[in-house]
């Protein structure tokens, strides 16, 4: 893989700090977009790492020290969720147990439809936070946030997560309904890694 190196950060080696199939393909295929090659996953060492910060920065920490210390190298970890106004900002760090330990998407969508059942305001905001742990021990931390909507039943094909239920005013459509290069272009996760690259840069 051909080294990266960006001010006095060379990212000769990175891995993805997820065992979320979809969530890191559509890490990977930003961070392409980007110029940022990243490990295989069938080349990566995967660790169980508990999620019990109380923060997403706090949970992308855990699991990007985890993954760097079993790899030795680059380890860039990823924690997001989904805050509701009208829930007091749940699901929040426990968006993907919302409906259980181990939920699917569908459960978790069907309860979050049966929390907002009879509720008008249907404000809600995707966060990401980032963490970059390098072999050095430097790190870098960054957070993107997308604003938008929860509707009323579940929409489009395409995503995951929260994806049917989350409305961008920006794309006009739920994110299930968008091209993974449209929700990249405003999603949280799309504005994190910008960010991130920025910081390397």
């Amino acid at each position: 893989m051909k080294a990266k190196v960006m001010a006095n950060i060379q990212l000769d080696k990175l891995v993805i700090a997820s065992g979320n199939k979809k969530k890191r393909a559509e890490i990977e295929s930003i961070l392409s977009n980007l110029g940022i090659d990243v490990v295989p996953a069938n080349q990566t060492v995967f660790v169980d790492v508990i999620e019990d910060a109380d923060s997403f920065a706090g949970n992308a920490k855990k699991k990007a020290d985890a993954f760097k210390a079993a790899n030795g190298c680059a380890a860039l970890a990823d924690d997001s969720g989904l805050c509701v106004a009208a829930l007091n900002d749940a699901p929040g760090v426990y968006s993907a147990r919302f409906a259980g330990e181990h939920a699917s998407d569908d459960e978790n969508n069907t309860k979050l439809l049966h929390e907002l059942q009879g509720i008008q305001d249907r404000t809600a905001y995707f966060i990401c936070a980032l963490h970059l742990a390098l072999p050095d021990g430097s790190e870098i931390t960054v957070e993107g946030r997308v604003e938008g909507l929860i509707v009323e039943r579940q929409t489009g094909d395409t995503g995951f997560g929260y994806d049917p239920l989350f409305f961008s005013p920006e794309l006009d459509k739920t994110f299930a309904q968008a091209s993974p290069q449209e929700k990249a272009s405003v999603s949280h996760r799309g504005r994190a890694l910008r960010l991130l690259q920025k910081k390397l840069s």
